[in-house]
């Protein structure tokens, strides 16, 4: 696996890479998350393309009072597992490289992303949209993939694309989880014991909602409630929101198909998920 460290050499070295070229966006602390992404990204670029991941610990898409400087950094186990899963380059530039010290340009999306996550974290996914778009823009890859656990992400980065009229097919895969059902996630290395055996709660309230939905024993002006009561039933748990809202806008809504999703912390560790039922 090449590793390019410097902006320049890696926009020097797209135009000579095969195609198509397939980009998964990191944050590094890779989990097998992330492996499940690189993975579908080597099957997309097939035998003739070329497989790019970047890690990069966006600091533009961190609160004032959140994670950035303990957010897990782990670059060298990080690229052993790129390597052993057979990606081709792994692009990692110094945030120095990345933003100039008195850049004034964002990429803002303002109609998905004043909801849910955005709502409670104001600028998260400015954040993300201008880092994405200036990856985009250095590795030109046809193809992006990113996570369902960060379904408002995918939503936000494919109205982006539309809008901007990039040429990237952005695509999803499914959320990776452990035995339990707890999303699979960097930040779950924050979790104490306790925190730890109470957060599948999480994903056990998505899964009793879609029953409840299914077999009509909810109506559905009572799913928001019901599902903010079940998982404060989890001790720890403190619900930032729970929403059933429309797959594609993002608003409420009383009919199928239908997203549950929901942020809850344990402790000061924020994680998110969510259902689609259709």
């Amino acid at each position: 696996m090449l590793i390019v460290s410097s902006i320049s050499e890696m926009q020097s070295l797209t135009s000579r890479l095969p195609r198509p070229v397939v980009l998964v966006p990191t944050m590094g602390a890779l989990h097998s998350g992330h492996l499940s992404l690189v993975r579908r990204a080597k099957r997309e670029a097939r035998e003739g393309g070329a497989t790019v991941t970047s890690i990069f610990v966006n600091p533009k898409q961190f609160g004032p009072n959140e994670d950035y400087k303990r957010y897990p950094r782990t670059y060298e186990r990080d690229c052993e597992l790129l390597r052993e899963i057979g990606c081709d380059i792994d692009v990692a530039p110094e945030a120095s490289a990345m933003y100039f010290a008195d850049s004034t340009t964002t990429v803002v999306e303002t109609e998905l992303s004043a909801l849910l996550c955005g709502a409670s974290r104001p600028g998260h996914f400015s954040g993300v949209c201008t880092v994405v778009s200036k990856f985009f823009h250095i590795v030109q890859p046809r193809i992006a993939v990113f996570g369902q656990k960060d379904y408002q992400q995918f939503l936000i980065l494919q109205r982006m694309v539309r809008d901007l009229n990039f040429s990237v097919q952005v695509i999803s895969e499914p959320t990776v989880r452990e035995p339990d059902g707890l999303a699979l996630s960097s930040r779950n290395a924050y979790l104490t014991p306790a925190e730890r055996a109470q957060a599948p709660v999480i994903h056990q309230t998505l899964l009793q909602t879609e029953k409840l939905i299914r077999t009509h024993q909810i109506g559905f002006g009572e799913i928001e409630n019901w599902m903010a009561s079940n998982i404060s039933s989890a001790k720890l748990s403190k619900v930032d929101y729970v929403a059933a809202v429309d797959p594609g806008t993002l608003e409420s809504k009383k009919s199928l198909p239908l997203l549950l999703a929901c942020a809850v912390y344990f402790g000061s560790t924020r994680l998110i998920d969510n259902r689609l039922i259709t």
